[in-house]
């Protein structure tokens, strides 16, 4: 949507238009009822609530430009060239506009009045709540004639808004330091911040952000995002990323009006086997999708059957599904409505239902129209989904085929599962473990009762390159599936896990992470449950033995190895002996259970799967055919990495 639709020049915006609903309280005892949570993720939060103000000014076609910087000490400012936020008093509380909006939940220009017709970010409590969970905030604004500032500790204000110049430029900046007395961790990540930022950029074609990372002044990290191609650039930026080929040309873009709600929609297919899609609803990803989802992929779904059976290429009795439709096809939905309807605490789906007849409309009728005039384009997008027809029919056929084999009796365990006593999982857990040797290891060192052993050989199915007909019968993955007991894909049911705990142990080296990776993209794609229940683990056995006599110590990293190489040499006044642990099959029954295996003492990681998107990008780039993304993510990702074997 470009500024000049956009623009509403009729529009007022004053201290009239700043209405107060309520006073700023509780929000320092309960942040994560406004950003979700104290951790990491409320912490960026603070940023993307503020850069939403600026947004909302782009929106209404006022700003073209926003800065956003990380200066030393993790202090964020963001400016914007927008027209300022209203200085004058205002008319109930008697006081700036300004410093309402600062000091007031509930008090901004999305209620009503002129302000904006659309907006995103915490509808008006997103610049009081960052001002209430910040150390100190400083506000400055430019109004075309002075420029006015304003600091703030803690949300409370000892000197009200004062003139402290003059300017013919209009603007907002606000300054802040997140609060360590709220905040787990006041540091922030460059990249996730970068990621959110993109995003924006893309959603609003033609805003410029600019933005910085000056915490070392011998590293300054800098990126301009300016995408006057929007989402048809966001498209093609996320299948440049992941190293995926295009199979349809040019992005397809859709976009039409209701009224005063804009839709756009931005799609193309790819060689892969998965899917993305990512919807927003005011620049607000809606992770769970909502409304404007479901009208798109119904219409999808419709479109491609209809036109198949228009253009003579699907049989009287087939019928595509959704999940054929959507097989490699990556699609952004935005939609830009004047009041948004979220459900759920965290926004994560649009609740609005008369966005779904209006996206699906449009859909059907542009995206029709856009086949019959593109033929290659719409055979070879049907081609894909007749491909995934038929694999999904293959893969419902190996499902049955499997069930018949256990139909008449009890399902018969791997040959390589040496199970355990207990049958409650809430206090089993099986190891997965690459080779006979180290399964041999970890069988006799276990605990019996509660501890099972899975014993992988031979290089396992990359899933990243393969449909799901493949993974049935697949004589590597096959024994875990039925280990676990919980079935896959369509039918997987978490119910059924037989283990509490899904641990990961692999040897320390090359070879250790590549089954470790392959392990994680089996589960991500077919047993994802699993990650976002937490179940999945990786063992982390220790790297070195370090022994004098019989004391010995096990080391997890390098600096532990130097460490208890020093008091060992200390005791002794001579250096001790150092075991680097290449394979798990180095160690005996008892050192694996000590070290690796025994609850009191082991560390195990939990996978955790915060953002689904990021994940997935990860295992397409890793796990997929294309070297150039995988080689720029292992070298830029390098550093990150610990105690690895080459």
């Amino acid at each position: 949507m470009s500024q000049a639709e956009n623009q509403q020049n009729d529009i007022s915006y004053g201290a009239d238009d700043i209405q107060v609903l309520e006073g700023l309280e509780a929000v320092r005892k309960r942040p994560g009822m406004y950003i979700g949570s104290s951790g990491p993720g409320g912490l960026h939060h603070l940023v993307y609530e503020i850069v939403d103000n600026s947004i909302d000014e782009a929106l209404a076609g006022y700003c073209t430009e926003i800065t956003v910087e990380i200066l030393k000490g993790d202090i964020i400012r963001v400016s914007d060239n927008g027209r300022g936020i209203p200085v004058g008093i205002h008319p109930k509380e008697k006081i700036s506009a300004a410093t309402v909006v600062y000091t007031m939940l509930h008090a901004g220009g999305k209620f009503g009045g002129g302000g904006y017709k659309v907006s995103g970010g915490l509808h008006g409590v997103g610049a009081s709540v960052v001002n209430a969970l910040s150390q100190w905030l400083e506000l400055t604004v430019k109004d075309g004639h002075h420029v006015y500032f304003q600091r703030f500790e803690r949300g409370n204000y000892s000197e009200e808004l004062k003139i402290i110049g003059d300017t013919e430029e209009t603007g907002t900046s606000v300054m802040f330091k997140a609060d360590d007395e709220i905040f787990e961790t006041t540091v922030y990540d460059y990249e996730v911040l970068l990621k959110r930022l993109r995003e924006q950029a893309f959603l609003n074609a033609g805003v410029r952000i600019i933005f910085s990372d000056k915490r070392d002044e011998e590293n300054i990290l800098s990126e301009t995002l300016h995408y006057e191609g929007g989402i048809r650039q966001f498209v093609e930026h996320i299948h440049a990323t992941r190293g995926l080929e295009s199979l349809s040309g040019e992005v397809i873009y859709i976009s039409g009006k209701q009224g005063d709600s804009f839709a756009e929609i931005a799609m193309q297919y790819n060689d892969s086997y998965n899917e993305v899609i990512l919807s927003f609803a005011n620049n607000i990803h809606t992770k769970d999708g909502g409304s404007h989802e479901t009208g798109f992929k119904n219409a999808l779904t419709k479109v491609i059957n209809e036109y198949g059976r228009k253009m003579g290429l699907l049989k009287d009795k087939e019928k595509l599904t959704g999940d054929d439709v959507r097989e490699g096809l990556t699609a952004i939905i935005s939609v830009k409505l004047t009041e948004c309807e979220f459900e759920g605490q965290t926004k994560g789906r649009l609740g609005n239902p008369e966005v779904k007849p209006f996206v699906e409309k449009l859909v059907m009728e542009k995206l029709m129209n856009f086949l019959e005039e593109n033929p290659d384009v719409g055979k070879m997008i049907f081609e894909k989904s007749i491909s995934a027809l038929k694999a999904r029919e293959a893969a419902k056929k190996a499902r049955e085929a499997e069930r018949s084999k256990n139909a008449f009796g009890k399902t018969s365990m791997p040959e390589k599962l040496a199970d355990c006593a207990e049958r409650d999982n809430r206090y089993t857990e099986i190891y997965i473990v690459e080779g006979d040797s180290a399964g041999g290891s970890a069988k006799q060192g276990r605990d019996r009762r509660y501890q099972a052993i899975l014993s992988l050989w031979g290089k396992m199915l990359n899933v990243e390159k393969a449909r799901i007909d493949r993974i049935y019968g697949n004589d590597k993955l096959a024994p875990v599936v039925t280990a676990l007991g919980t079935g896959i894909g369509e039918d997987f049911d978490i119910e059924k896990l037989r283990y509490g705990k899904v641990i990961i142990m692999a040897d320390a080296d090359v070879d250790g992470m590549h089954i470790r990776t392959l392990l994680l993209t089996f589960f991500f794609r077919y047993m994802r449950p699993l990650i976002t229940n937490g179940n999945v683990y990786i063992a982390q056995p220790p790297l070195f033995k370090v022994s004098r006599g019989k004391n010995e110590r096990y080391a997890f990293s390098d600096e532990e190895r130097d460490r208890y190489i020093s008091e060992l040499s200390e005791e002794g006044k001579y250096k001790p002996d150092v075991q680097r642990y290449k394979g798990l099959g180095e160690m005996d029954p008892m050192q694996l259970w000590e070290t690796t295996m025994d609850p009191e003492r082991r560390t195990i990681i939990k996978i955790s799967m915060e953002d689904a998107l990021r994940a997935d990008e990860t295992f397409t780039i890793l796990m997929g055919d294309k070297v150039e993304p995988r080689r720029n993510f292992i070298e830029k990702n390098a550093k990150f990495a610990q105690d690895l074997d080459i």
